[in-house]
């Protein structure tokens, strides 16, 4: 029996499909149809870079405007999409206090402010920036309020 003749036997008495199957099933894995349940490394790492960034420009006061020199604004976050094309930069003033203020200050210099993260990060291309009002200190106090109330202190005790 050659050589051909034996390869021919072995792989009808094998079980290939079971092995194409297999491959199969990796494959779908890594498919792009899937969403992705969140961020991804990439995604996490220029989005600190952009916040450090931006933070180190608002405090050393690179950007010219009154607004923004009366007030203390901080950067808690910074979302990336992911092709890395838009952030979108979360601030706070510090006390809370004129955010509807700062964010337009933010958006007169967003064509500056692109310019130097462009400059401060390293990628092909620079992000486009949005500025959003932080909400989660918000939502904290609405967390704490509904954990403070009778109906759950009531189920606490229970």
């Amino acid at each position: 029996m050659g050589l051909g003749r034996r390869l021919a036997n072995h792989f009808r008495n094998s079980s290939l499909p079971s092995i194409l199957a297999m491959s199969r099933r990796s494959q779908s894995k890594f498919s792009k149809s899937q969403p992705q349940s969140g961020p991804s490394q990439r995604q996490l790492r220029v989005g600190e870079l952009v916040r450090h960034a931006l933070a180190e420009m608002l405090s050393r006061g690179e950007i010219h405007d009154e607004v923004l020199a009366r007030h203390v604004v901080t950067v808690p976050e910074v979302r990336m999409t992911p092709d890395l094309r838009l952030a979108t930069v979360y601030v706070m003033p510090l006390g809370g206090k004129d955010i509807p203020a700062v964010l337009e200050a933010l958006e007169r210099h967003k064509r500056y402010i692109r310019g130097e993260v462009a400059h401060a990060v390293n990628l092909k291309f620079a992000p486009d920036v949005r500025f959003m009002a932080d909400e989660t200190f918000e939502e904290a106090d609405r967390i704490d309020q509904l954990l403070a109330s009778e109906k759950v202190r009531k189920d606490v005790e229970n």
